[in-house]
């Protein structure tokens, strides 16, 4: 063999070895990429509804994945979303401010990572013609509401507490989710709502409402994220990356609410449909509630006044301490 035969090979010998070294490479590279996704189930605490645009903004458009996680949204109750986060079998879920408080009256150590939503949305919604405008017009009235139970009832007591008045000063009926139905029927004369929903509903029937919204009278923490003191002092990394991506996903639907709506058909059945306008609206006035001059900071007010109502309600036997109950940490100022 001559010599320039033996460089052949030797050339030939290499290129075989770096095109192995290439290929196994590029398996190591996707195999460590797949092993930095990080899969997150998140309770919603509700079904799938346009006020989850932000989750499902973050999601399509690559958010999540930028920071590496994989979210599947997972709709079953909030007290669920409580217990799994608190017994560390999750990571995150979707709550609203007085189950993080009742949850830690019972030692369950879960912590309210990121504000969401900067006022909490419960009201009250009656037709015109009942001339019910402030809270102290509600003595005496027939009120309904979905349950003794939830945001809508602590909202409502807050409300009540506002203006001095008793749960006996009016006549409060449990009719489920069917406010709407109950005041077109006259059964009630006010119904307890979230006040960018049902109000939108009457309104698309060319019906005159007025709207007493609690967030008027009284500051109370709302919904937001939680996770548990293990993750905090573990994994705080994971925290930040989920949180950066969430507040991507909010300011994304604040700056383009159009484009969010059209990435929600995705995932909520119906929004092409007759009720796509209703719908639209029903957004439009949840976003009044997430913007704020600071996305994702926690109030220290909205949790003391949250703890006073629980206390009034005796749904809190003593004061808790509020500052462990949430965390401003993982958010950039």
């Amino acid at each position: 063999m001559n010599k320039k035969s033996i460089i052949g090979v030797i050339i030939l010998f290499l290129i075989v070895v770096l095109t192995a070294c290439s290929s196994a490479s590029s398996t190591d590279i996707s195999q460590s990429t797949e092993q930095t996704i990080t899969k997150i189930r998140l309770p919603m605490g509700f079904i799938p509804n346009v006020q989850y645009a932000p989750f499902y903004v973050a999601s399509t458009k690559g958010f999540y994945q930028e920071v590496g996680l994989e979210i599947e949204f997972d709709y079953s109750p909030e007290t669920d979303g409580v217990a799994l986060v608190g017994a560390d079998e999750l990571r995150f879920a979707v709550v609203s401010g007085e189950q993080v408080l009742l949850a830690r009256a019972q030692e369950i150590p879960i912590v309210y990572i990121m504000a969401w939503w900067h006022d909490y949305p419960v009201g009250m919604v009656s037709l015109k013609d009942e001339n019910i405008t402030d809270p102290s017009d509600l003595k005496g009235k027939t009120i309904g509401i979905p349950g003794l139970y939830g945001a809508s009832y602590i909202g409502f007591r807050a409300l009540l507490n506002s203006v001095d008045l008793e749960e006996s000063d009016v006549t409060l009926e449990s009719i489920g989710y069917n406010q709407v139905e109950a005041l077109l029927a006259g059964q009630i004369q006010s119904g307890v709502v979230y006040v960018n929903n049902e109000p939108v509903q009457l309104e698309s029937q060319d019906l005159s409402v007025d709207v007493i919204k609690v967030a008027d009278y009284v500051h109370l923490a709302s919904n937001g994220l939680i996770t548990n003191e293990k993750t905090i002092q573990d994994d705080p990394g994971l925290i930040s990356r989920m949180i950066s991506a969430t507040m991507k996903g909010i300011e994304a639907t604040l700056a383009d609410p159009d484009g969010a709506f059209e990435i929600c058909k995705q995932y909520v059945e119906g929004l092409d449909s007759v009720n796509e306008q209703v719908q639209r609206e029903v957004l439009e006035r949840t976003i009044e509630f997430w913007d704020t001059e600071q996305l994702g900071i926690s109030d220290q007010d909205a949790w003391e006044n949250m703890q006073a109502v629980l206390l009034d309600m005796e749904m809190l036997s003593e004061p808790l301490d509020i500052e462990s109950a949430y965390t401003n940490q993982f958010i950039a100022p």
